[in-house]
């Protein structure tokens, strides 16, 4: 495939066996029309992206997964010559698009039904789609955001409201431990976490005494010191 497309072309395997073909953004189109008229690969299954602002250069990785249709003989196994005659039934298509860029040729004129699947990648990570085709003739817009939601609800710059308004649980992020010593690790911002320039925000709580730990002298726990009624009058 690399001398086809004239460009590297990374292959692997996923964790479930799936063959996986890295190729550059430049070559996505070329590469996903390949794989559907030289490797027969003609359904489209789904198209999604995935976030990576810790990657060495930010950028959203775009996976495309396409599957061969059965043949009139009842099989789907389609022969790679280019492969040493192993078979293949589906290829993830992967590219990274990084994020000074954002944008990548559209599918839709090699699959129609692509369509979908752009828009809602466009609307959760804002990731645009060049000459995208679009029978009704609106273009590239939202799929399933209401009118006028404001940001990409599936990039992990994304603040969620929950956690603006309530402390984020995690006491400690990694490389700031109290044991001095430790080895530290790159820090990572959870997602949907806001940075400080949100402004003042709800600390968190201190913990709350243990139900299971004495209570000291002093201190209020409903029974008197030496008495064991509960502060009840005794006298008869």
């Amino acid at each position: 495939m690399s001398a086809a497309l004239g460009v590297e072309v990374v292959a692997s395997t996923d964790g479930d066996g799936v063959p996986c073909l890295d190729v550059p953004a430049s070559s996505w189109l070329l590469a996903a029309t390949h794989v559907r008229d030289v490797l027969h690969l003609d359904f489209f299954d789904w198209l999604s992206a995935v976030d990576l602002p810790d990657a060495e250069e930010p950028a959203l990785e775009v996976v495309l997964h396409v599957a061969a249709t059965p043949a009139p003989d009842g099989h789907s196994d389609v022969m790679d010559p280019a492969d040493r005659g192993r078979r293949i039934r589906r290829v993830l298509l992967r590219t990274r698009v990084p994020d000074a860029e954002g944008s990548l040729p559209s599918l839709t004129a090699v699959w129609p039904g692509a369509a979908w699947h752009e828009r809602e990648t466009f609307e959760m990570f804002g990731l645009e789609f060049r000459d995208f085709i679009d029978p009704a003739g609106l273009g590239l817009r939202p799929l399933l955001l209401p009118e006028g939601f404001q940001g990409t609800p599936l990039r992990k710059s994304f603040v969620l409201a929950s956690r603006v308004v309530k402390p984020w649980p995690g006491a400690k992020e990694p490389g700031e431990s109290d044991q001095h010593g430790a080895p530290a690790r790159r820090k990572v911002q959870p997602p949907g976490v806001p940075d400080p320039s949100w402004g003042p925000r709800p600390q968190p709580s201190a913990d709350p005494v243990d139900p299971g730990e004495p209570v000291e002298p002093g201190e209020s726990s409903g029974v008197r010191d030496g008495d064991d009624t509960g502060g009840r009058d005794t006298d008869a």
